[in-house]
């Protein structure tokens, strides 16, 4: 699966949307929607979110930050 940077994806083993920040060697780098650290997973682990699960995890973000849990 050939993945652009600003993409977002989901891990299918964990469900979770990430963004496409760059790629190292085979795999992929990832940054959790809202920001985080950025994790590397393999190319083959990963799929393109839905509109769906690319407004759900920014809301998700928004919300939680909203209540104060994430800066």
């Amino acid at each position: 699966m050939s993945v652009k940077v600003g993409t977002y994806v989901v891990d299918v083993r964990t469900g979770k949307v990430w963004l496409v920040v760059g790629s190292e060697g085979a795999g992929l780098r990832l940054r959790p929607v809202g920001g985080g650290r950025v994790r590397v997973c393999a190319a083959g682990d990963v799929r393109a979110a839905t509109a769906y699960e690319r407004v759900s995890a920014a809301t998700a973000y928004a919300n939680a930050r909203s209540r104060g849990e994430v800066p």
